[in-house]
């Protein structure tokens, strides 16, 4: 029996889970879904980065200790990705006992062969990458990260060197021996110019700060963030007592495949292989693949906070449904490519892919079985030339979709298996079922329906690993359980079999109810955010017209200085957010505001806001306003500013590097 692992970054705790990292989870648990599908032995790993200068430096900018702030932006990560449908066997954190533990024993293993040596290290250091940086690497002028395009710091301090060097003319020849080692191959290719051009022994031991793992033997040192996160991949399957099943090794049937975002590609294929290397793990004792996908746009645009572009991939699911944003993210980004999350396309394809092909195959096919005499089950016949060429397109469609699926090649695994589904209408064209559903022999009839039904069953399977709530919801409606793999059992869809006929057949109900214009452009104008240069200044009035007056509703009493003196406006950090039970409009928030104890904010923001959407967000607080008891227990202590209708509002908000309860002047 095979095994697979599969893996995303630990996400860095600075930032809430965002359209990005659900991209990168999503497709690892639809990778996971489908080796589980054939009968592989599986892992799912995803968590949380918690160490670094960049946490510490938050941590105090808002008055908390740093171990506090990652509690709560941790478990923001953790409870996000159960609402996409995503099942990680294992939520590692690098604060986690067991992890620190196996990292200090990598880092001993590495200083008895002589691959570590005490030193001092002067160069640029991005906090924001938590990465060192050459002075090649800097945009210029102003020494700025070309990621961040922030400046970066220049750092001198006692360290521990790794001997990256060393391992210059190793790592080459792995990425020879490998070729699947780095994937898409233009990110190999990077990365092999990349070594070739000389690689600098690296710092991995920091002193000007003490929020990280102690280097064992060494007071003072802390390890260096990324040697520490990159360890998880091992740390996380030790701790579960799994490492010697899943992790490579010859004569193992193991297979370990690191997602990743093509920023971090250098750190993986480069930095990680060597320590392991310098540990004493052989070449086939490391991970079997590294991926790298691209960045994704938004309606054309990069994301940014200053065009307010940024989408809550949460609120998505909320809205649509779990499943059908896990359909757009996987079907419409060429994996391993850079891609763009449109909207429009989104709905379009919706109705096209889901709706119109193989919600409407379903709805025509139960709809025809109806309208047998029986009402029931029909049963397969003596095929004709128009079923063999159905069973022998639709078998090898499939076949190509699981190479597909083995290949990486997801959005391509699911362009084939739509393939089927649009085979199957194709079919219907050409068998004309209402017809021979008139006929008084309805033989033929039934052998067109249930091949109709055969592929509906092979569907129902197929689309598992990418909309698992709908591929239960489908084999419903024909009459059989939701799947249930386990290692051993392939249940991924390749042969033709009908099921018996004779059964009786649930009622049937649209499974994808599609979207008319209207209900488009209403769909539209709610979910995607608009951008600064999407928002217009009012029309002047025309020439020699005076402008209309402003409404009763819009004028206030002037007020003195003095009484604006009076209202106390405060950067308010939302620590933790959650919906009030029986109250659509109202959410219950933890603010932190700078004192000694967050406060309780009632606010009615919850037809525009997910509470998930609003963990980590700095807001406005009208800090001294007198409590307002909602009842039940209920007691608000303060004012979250926004300004627009109930349904689609937006909040004042502050800086990230605004500290909780500064106050506005």
């Amino acid at each position: 029996m095979s095994r697979f692992a599969v893996t995303t970054p630990i996400y860095y705790v600075n930032d809430v889970p965002h359209l990005g990292t659900a991209y990168t989870t999503v497709c690892a648990d639809a990778l996971r879904r489908v080796h589980a599908l054939m009968g592989d032995e599986t892992f799912f790993l995803t968590g949380t980065d918690e160490h670094g200068l960049k946490i510490e430096r938050q941590a105090v900018a808002m008055g908390m200790s740093p171990q506090a702030f990652v509690d709560g932006t941790s478990a923001a990560f953790r409870a996000a990705w159960p609402k996409l449908l995503v099942e990680p066997d294992h939520f590692v954190r690098t604060t986690d006992a067991s992890h620190k533990a196996f990292v200090a024993e990598l880092w001993k293993k590495i200083e008895a062969r002589g691959d570590l040596y005490e030193g001092q290290y002067e160069d640029w250091y991005c906090v924001g990458c938590e990465s060192f940086k050459t002075e090649k690497e800097l945009e210029q002028p102003g020494n700025l990260c070309p990621l961040h395009k922030k400046p970066v710091e220049r750092v001198k301090e006692s360290t521990f060197f790794f001997r990256l060097s060393k391992f210059q003319d190793r790592l080459l020849a792995l990425y020879e021996s490998h070729p699947d080692f780095i994937r898409p191959r233009e990110r190999k290719n990077e990365v092999v110019a990349f070594v070739k051009e000389g690689l600098r022994d690296l710092s991995v031991s920091r002193t000007s700060f003490t929020w990280g793992i102690p280097v064992p033997g060494h007071d003072g040192h802390v390890m260096y963030v990324w040697f520490d996160a990159l360890t998880n991949y091992m740390s996380a399957l030790a701790s579960k007592g799994v490492l010697d099943t899943f992790w490579p090794k010859a004569g193992r049937d193991a297979r370990v495949v690191h997602l990743v975002g093509k920023d971090i590609l250098r750190f993986h294929t480069v930095y990680w292989p060597a320590f392991l290397m310098a540990a004493g793990y052989g070449e086939d004792e490391l991970p079997s693949t590294v991926f790298a996908h691209g960045f994704l746009t938004v309606d054309g645009q990069k994301m940014s906070k200053s065009l307010r572009n940024a989408v809550d991939p949460l609120r998505l699911a909320e809205r649509l449904g779990p499943d059908v944003i896990r359909y757009q993210l996987l079907r419409g980004v060429a994996f391993g490519q850079d891609g763009d999350f449109d909207h429009a396309a989104m709905i379009e394809r919706y109705n096209a892919d889901l709706g119109k092909n193989l919600g409407n195959l379903l709805q025509r096919t139960l709809g025809l079985v109806a309208k047998l005499p029986t009402g029931k089950r029909p049963t397969y016949g003596t095929p004709t030339e128009l079923e063999l060429e159905l069973v022998r397109d639709v078998e090898a469609k499939l076949a190509e979709a699981r190479t597909a699926w083995e290949n990486l090649e997801i959005n391509r695994a699911i362009e084939l298996t739509w393939e089927v589904s649009s085979r199957a209408n194709q079919y219907v064209d050409r068998a004309a079922p209402w017809v021979l559903v008139k006929q008084p022999d309805t033989a033929r009839a039934e052998t067109v329906l249930a091949a109709l039904l055969e592929v509906l069953r092979l569907m129902g399977q197929a689309i598992w690993p990418v909309m698992p709530e709908k591929s239960a919801a489908l084999l419903a409606q024909l009459g059989l359980p939701k799947l249930a793999p386990g290692p051993g059992l392939d249940l991924f869809p390749k042969t033709f079999a009908p099921v018996p006929g004779g059964t009786d057949l649930p009622p049937a109900t649209p499974l994808f109810p599609t979207y008319d214009k209207d209900q488009t452009k209403a769909l539209l104008d709610e979910l995607v955010p608009k951008m600064e240069s999407q928002e217009k200044a009012p029309e002047a009035p025309a020439p020699g017209k005076p402008a209309d007056a402003p409404s009763e509703e819009a004028k206030a009493a002037p007020i003195t200085y003095a009484d604006f003196e009076k209202v106390d406006l405060r950067v308010g950090l939302v620590t933790a957010c959650e919906k009030v039970p029986k109250k659509d409009k109202l959410l219950k928030l933890t603010v932190d505001l700078g004192e000694e104890a967050p406060r309780t904010i009632i606010a009615g923001l919850a037809l525009t806001f997910a509470p998930e959407a609003l963990t980590g967000r700095r807001v406005v607080v009208v800090a001294n306003l007198a409590p307002r008891d909602f009842g039940k227990g209920l007691v608000s202590h303060g004012m979250v500013l926004a300004t627009g209708p109930s349904e689609k509002l937006s909040l004042a908000t502050a800086p990230d590097d605004v500290a909780p309860g500064a106050r506005l002047k």
